[in-house]
């Protein structure tokens, strides 16, 4: 039998998250998955000087880790309220005249816009409790069909990486950028 590595990588001495579950059913894993990222995000964050959190880490990028907090904040609010739900609310640090404010305008209170994030996660929440993960919504951009299951599929694993790293290409260079602040 394979002994057990002794070591697995970095922990946080404040690490508060939850232990994600090895078995379940697939919507109390989903729920878990999704809000150990969105615990793994403030994790980081908290850990560091609020005054870094605008720090670019790597000019010319805008990445931000306030950007990245305004951003999945925008997230939340777009696939689950407006996208699945179809709630009529505006879109946050988003306009056609502006599509990069989530990222380039950082003038707002951290402590405000972790605020709203947990406003937009908690409303995000309370949708996939009222809902089957097979109900339906309609994709904003073209009109198609998308589940509750495909919502949080997408969040989960294009917005933050899963255990072994794994994300799509921009988070992952979002993510190299922001070693340097994160672990630095």
């Amino acid at each position: 039998m394979t002994e057990a590595p002794q070591s697995y990588g970095q922990t946080w001495a404040s690490d508060e998250r939850p232990e994600l579950p090895q078995t379940g059913d697939e919507r109390s894993m989903l729920a878990a998955y999704l809000d150990h990222h969105r615990a793994t995000l403030e994790l980081k964050c908290r850990g560091v000087d609020p005054a870094r959190l605008n720090d670019r880490t790597m000019p010319p990028s805008t990445l931000t880790l306030h950007g990245l907090l305004r951003h999945l904040t925008g997230v939340e609010r777009w696939w689950f309220q407006i996208n699945f739900a179809g709630d009529e609310v505006p879109l946050l640090y988003y306009s056609d005249d502006d599509p990069d404010q989530d990222f380039e305008r950082l003038d707002g209170d951290i402590e405000k816009e972790f605020a709203v994030w947990h406003e937009e996660c908690e409303r995000s929440r309370e949708i996939v409790a009222a809902h089957d993960l097979d109900d339906e919504g309609t994709r904003v951009r073209d009109g198609a069909p998308v589940s509750l299951r495909g919502v949080q599929d997408v969040v989960d694993s294009l917005v933050l990486p899963d255990e072994q790293g794994e994300c799509d290409a921009v988070t992952q260079d979002a993510l190299l950028e922001l070693l340097e602040v994160c672990f630095g």
